[in-house]
């Protein structure tokens, strides 16, 4: 019901101006109903031993990751803070790339309050500012430390046409080019890492099922700046499926040549965060508002 709710909310909504945007409503809203219908039907335990329901700490309950270094890109928030929290509760030292320093810092704080023995650091990172990711990236690989996992978490969604700082349309350059550059900044200190330690490197990229809508050309290499045929939630399922080809590449790669790195994307399922502030007229009257897809 849920789910019948947020679809009539959002075609209903100003925002989503254009058939084609409704339609893709229409399909956030059955992706949604189809993650509530595996839980409430299909909760039961797979061969894995865990749910659809199963959470972070369920799951990474008895593993002990001390001595294992982890970046997570947009930690400040949603499964962002979520990831940096249970990584560090199991003793992972966690690098938090945030945009927002003092949102950071106020997210390591309530870390430390309840994992005492926590090890949690905060580093500037927009996505959105190549220069940024090259200064955080080099700031990082000048510390010294190994990298173990890298979590490219980040993103924004079916913002109103804007472009980065980069002059590039700006789905696109927080939620893939952003993290194509950062992982690609950082592949030797992993790799090194990897090879030293004789453990396993690890990169995840937050994708979505949204990746299944981009424009139907796919991705626009040749027009992603085109405003006039811009459409938020095509754009963003063009960036989330540039997350999945990242990944599938990476991986591809690493067979290749022997390296000790895993790459994988993934759809996070129907997750409550900040995703949608960027449409506020429609998230506020969604009855599940701020759901990931």
């Amino acid at each position: 019901m849920l789910a019948c709710s947020m679809a009539i909310a959002f075609l209903c909504s100003t925002t989503v101006r254009t058939i084609q945007e409704r339609l893709l409503a229409a399909a956030a809203a059955v992706l949604s109903l189809h993650a509530l219908l595996i839980m409430w039907f299909f909760n039961r335990n797979g061969s894995s031993g865990f749910s659809s329901s199963s959470t972070a700490e369920e799951v990474t309950r008895g593993v002990d990751a001390s001595g294992l270094t982890a970046i997570v890109t947009g930690a400040s928030s949603g499964i962002g803070t979520e990831t940096a929290r249970v990584l560090a509760l199991r003793g992972v030292h966690v690098i938090m790339g945030v945009r927002n320093m003092a949102s950071g810092r106020d997210v390591k704080d309530a870390m430390i309050k309840e994992i005492p023995t926590a090890k949690v650091d905060v580093m500037e990172l927009d996505l959105s500012s190549l220069a940024s990711v090259r200064k955080f990236a080099s700031d990082f690989n000048s510390s010294g430390r190994p990298l173990n996992l890298l979590i490219n978490n980040a993103g924004i969604m079916a913002t109103p046409f804007m472009l980065s700082k980069d002059n590039i349309e700006l789905q696109f350059a927080t939620n893939h080019l952003g993290h194509f550059l950062l992982t690609n900044l950082l592949l030797d200190t992993m790799k090194k890492t990897a090879r030293e330690s004789d453990i396993e490197g690890r990169i995840v990229n937050l994708s979505s099922e949204f990746h299944r809508y981009p424009y139907p050309e796919g991705i626009r290499f040749d027009n992603i700046n085109d405003q006039s045929g811009y459409k938020r939630f095509l754009a963003y399922g063009q960036s989330k499926l540039a997350n999945v080809l990242h990944a599938n590449e990476l991986a591809r790669r690493f067979k290749e040549d022997g390296v000790n790195i895993t790459a994988n994307s993934l759809h996070p399922g129907v997750i409550a965060t900040n995703l949608f502030r960027h449409n506020m007229s429609l998230a506020n009257d969604n009855p599940i508002r701020g759901f990931t897809f």
